[in-house]
This record gives structure tokens, sequence and C-alpha cells, in this order.
């Protein structure tokens, strides 16, 4: 599946490269380096660039370009969302994925690459299974790593490898069970000079933070699930009882995970949480003049906690950041 993966940074250096099969020379970047030259910001780089015989699939996150290079006909898709994986357990290990952290922690980011990937195809892509395994950084364990001689590598294989829950490790014990979801909605929205809707699509997404004893079982119900569309789960959901009934049940992972990301298609009726007035004044020969009133529109049931306001290249795009709170 996946050959090699060379990381990138921003000046073009490969810092650092894994092979799982076949040693592929890193001239294979070249092609990279050539289709990033053509590309206006470093975000429009091409998710696959074509080689004579390699493809080479790229995800550009946190300033690191993250390529990979496969040679079987293979889902990009797939290998992209490994990829995004892989950043995000670096991010839980670490707190952050930069060149600096990466260098720094380079021996438990080869030893993540290795548990995550074998012989290029995924293995252990769960947080927990991990912290079994390779145990996370700190001070205490650097310190006495270089005296011992030992490495942050476990001894046992983790427990939950061969269960059918392998998101959550057993024995989880906490004195306040808590658990927090947030529905996080970005709206794309076209509005006429009266302020009323003519477009509007929804990218939503929900995030989450349990910490809960023991297994616990879980259950979320939507007011109109048939809205949703594009809808993507993480594993720890019953796939066969959304599909039955549209609730959302499932184990939950310990700690932070995406739940859900879903899409909403264009629909004229829905009324967004904010009201626009916009007022434009054009002359020829001279600068115009662009007013843009907005503020929150009462009477959704819903509290809008973060309003931000981003203009890019004359597209105004409102990003509504939602908490609802059972």
């Amino acid at each position: 599946m996946i050959h090699s993966l060379f990381i990138i940074n921003n000046s073009g250096d490969i810092f650092m490269e894994k092979h799982y099969k076949s040693v592929i020379h890193r001239n294979i970047c070249d092609y990279f380096f050539e289709a990033l030259g053509k590309c206006a910001k470093p975000e429009d780089i091409p998710a696959v660039i074509s080689t004579p015989h390699h493809k080479l699939i790229v995800i550009y996150r946190k300033k690191l370009f993250f390529v990979s290079v496969v040679v079987n006909e293979v889902s990009p898709l797939f290998v992209i969302e490994i990829l995004h994986r892989a950043v995000d357990i670096f991010e839980d290990y670490f707190n952050d994925c930069t060149e600096f952290t990466l260098k720094e922690n380079f021996v438990i980011v080869y030893e993540l690459l290795d548990e995550m990937l074998d012989n290029g195809f995924p293995l252990a892509t769960e947080s927990n299974i991990l912290k079994e395994l390779i145990k996370p950084p700190n001070i205490f364990r650097k310190v006495a790593n270089m005296v011992t001689g030992d490495s942050n590598l476990s001894s046992t294989l983790p427990t939950v490898q061969l269960s059918n829950i392998p998101w959550r490790r057993q024995g989880i014990k906490y004195t306040n069970n808590e658990a927090y979801f947030d529905c996080i909605e970005e709206i794309d929205a076209i509005i006429d000079k009266n302020g009323s809707t003519i477009m509007c699509e929804v990218q939503g997404y929900i995030d989450c933070c349990v910490k809960l004893s023991g297994m616990p079982d879980l259950t979320l119900c939507f007011t109109n699930p048939r809205l949703l569309d594009d809808v993507s789960f993480h594993p720890c959901v019953r796939f066969k009882r959304w599909e039955s009934e549209k609730i959302l049940s499932f184990v939950p992972p310990d700690g932070n995970f995406r739940l859900i990301s879903y899409h909403i298609e264009s629909l004229n009726s829905v009324s967004i949480p904010i009201y626009l007035k916009h007022n434009i004044q054009f002359k020829e020969g001279s600068n115009g003049r662009f007013e843009v009133t907005f503020g929150l529109r009462p009477g959704l049931g819903k509290s809008v906690s973060i309003l931000y306001l981003i203009d890019t290249e004359e597209i105004v795009r409102f990003f509504i950041r939602l908490k609802m709170f059972n």
C-alpha cells in the first residue's frame, strides 16, 4: 500500500522519511516540488501527483507536507485518511505537530509509524492502543531512559488490541464522570440585498470529550436526522442502528475524538442564526464602498458563542460555532 513516507517543511527540506517496503530515493519528491511550484499557496497542492512509476498522495497540515508514495492501485481517500490519522496521533502525543516537535521526538515518531503501519498497511491507528504500546513522552521518562537506556516501548501487548472495542481500554476510572459534546457548524450562505437567504449549505461535526469510568454505552438523538447527508462516523458508532433508527449508539473512546461529521444540502428555507445587510456603492473611475451590517437573529433556540468574519478575495464567509448543551 504505502511504500514510503516523506515529511517536508515549508522550506522544501525533507527532514524525515520512513520506508516500509523497498527504499525509494528522495528524488521522487522532485515531482512534488514541481507541482508545488505551480501553486499560489501551499494549501493548493494537488492531493494526488502522478509520476511514471508511482503515485504521490499529499496532505498539508501544520505547515508540513506529508508525502506518501504508492505503487499499486489504492483508494487515495484511504491513504489521505491514514495520513491525517498520523498527524492526529502526533498531536495527541506531543500536543503539537511541528518540525521542531517531530525532530525533538524523532525516536517516538518512528516507533509510532512502525506500529501504525505494518509493511505499509494500517495496523494500529487508535490512540488507546498506541499509548499502551508506546508510552507518551514526558520529562521524567526522558531522564529515566537516558540513565537506564530503556525505550518507551512496552514489554506487554495491549489488552484492547484483540477486543471488540479496540478504541477503549479496560479499567478506566474517574473521580468525576463527565462528557462534553460540541456541535460545530460552518454555514456557507448567499444572501440578497434584503437579507433573505438565497442558498445555504451546512458542514458540521460533533467533537467530544468523554471522561467516564468503566465501559459506558451512550445514545445520541437528533431532532431531524433526515437532513444529514454525507455522514462520516467514528468506528465506535453502531452503523446498523443508525441505518434503521437514525440514532447514534456507541461506546465512546476515552478522551477527545470526533464522533460524526455531516453535510446538509442547499436549503433556501433555512434560517441562519444571523442577519446580514449590505450596501455597495461604486462609481466608475473612483474607489468603491462596501458596508456590511450583521448581528444575531433572536428566537432560534440556540446560543451563538463565537462568530468569525473572514474577508478573502472579495468573498465574505461566515463560520458560526454553535455550542449546544443538553
